[in-house]
């Protein structure tokens, strides 16, 4: 009987719990980090998956990933922005959670996936939004910029590149296959979807590796190794080339639109080298940066240094405007 009674008393919504416990909870809850949601929406034919978190009215943060991963990459992030923003994180078809059409069926360009990331945005209502874009996520951001320029409130930029200086030795090869187009500069490519490159990607650079998660390269690792990836992957490394002619047009915006940006940048980063970072400044005096000691995937072990910086920029610069 006592027990029951122990049960009705706790069940029983806000009519039973002392001062004391109600407080405990208040702080509890005001603690946990903000509900993630895990949602999908059909654009163009596709399933585009993507992560939301935040007020439905805040200032919409765009978070565009890199390669091999996908919105798994701004995992940690989102929570830290959550309470004020709207977060939202697609993974482009054929990354993460999203659709993998048959190469053969499917356009796999950053033309492409900007245009499908422009058609969930329209869905979702978001009609402003402040953009991180990292790696692939950088052509794809600012091909979308292109298309609506008046739209992009900032930036917030981590090994990104929009600048010949920023394609050094890494993309020798691939700069090859964009050369000829053969099949034997093509397959040259493979060992750059296989698990020991998923490995450098998340070590390199990095001065203390126990912080990085191994369950980064098992996760990445097993959606590359599903039949007809790599080729999806391919594709998109011949694609790249398309990114570069546009190079002009990106800084241009950067000149014309001015718009308020971060840059957070690691330097030991191999793909995407310091010297990728500094020439944003030619085009956007008033950037923000910061340098930081690590590789590719600066959040895997710089998110201490990161958020608080990220977060600053937002509510200095976008949640105003």
């Amino acid at each position: 009987m006592k027990h029951l009674l122990l049960a009705l008393m706790l069940t029983t919504a806000g009519t039973v719990l002392p001062p004391y416990a109600k407080a405990e909870q208040a702080a509890v809850a005001a603690q946990a980090p903000a509900m993630v949601h895990y949602r999908s929406a059909t654009v163009d034919g596709v399933k585009v998956f993507y992560r939301e978190a935040g007020p439905a009215d805040g200032p919409v943060v765009l978070l565009l990933h890199g390669f091999p991963t996908s919105s798994h990459m701004f995992r940690n992030l989102i929570p830290t922005l959550a309470d004020r923003y709207r977060v939202i994180a697609p993974d482009y078809p054929g990354f993460g959670q999203s659709d993998a059409p048959d190469h053969t069926q499917f356009a796999y360009t950053f033309g492409h996936y900007a245009d499908l990331v422009d058609g969930l945005l329209g869905q979702l209502g978001a009609k402003s939004y402040a953009m991180y874009v990292m790696d692939y996520g950088a052509p794809v951001g600012y091909r979308l910029a292109l298309k609506h320029p008046e739209r992009v409130t900032g930036l917030i930029v981590q090994n990104g590149n929009a600048y010949d200086e920023g394609l050094r030795e890494f993309w020798n090869p691939i700069k090859a296959y964009w050369a000829d187009g053969s099949a034997k500069s093509r397959e040259a490519l493979s060992g750059l979807v296989t698990l020991p490159t998923t490995i450098f990607q998340y070590t390199d650079g990095v001065r203390d590796v126990s912080r990085i998660s191994p369950d980064n390269w098992v996760h990445d690792q097993s959606l590359l190794d599903r039949p007809g990836n790599k080729d999806v992957q391919l594709d998109l490394f011949y694609d790249y080339r398309t990114n570069v002619p546009l190079y002009p047009q990106f800084q241009a915006f950067f000149r014309e639109r001015k718009p308020p940006t971060l840059i957070v940048w690691g330097k030991n980063d191999k793909i995407f080298p310091e010297e990728g970072a500094h020439p944003y400044l030619r085009d956007l005096p008033d950037a923000e940066m910061h340098i930081l000691d690590t590789g590719h995937f600066a959040l895997e072990d710089k998110l201490d240094e990161m958020a608080p910086l990220i977060r600053g920029f937002l509510d200095k610069q976008v949640a105003k405007r």
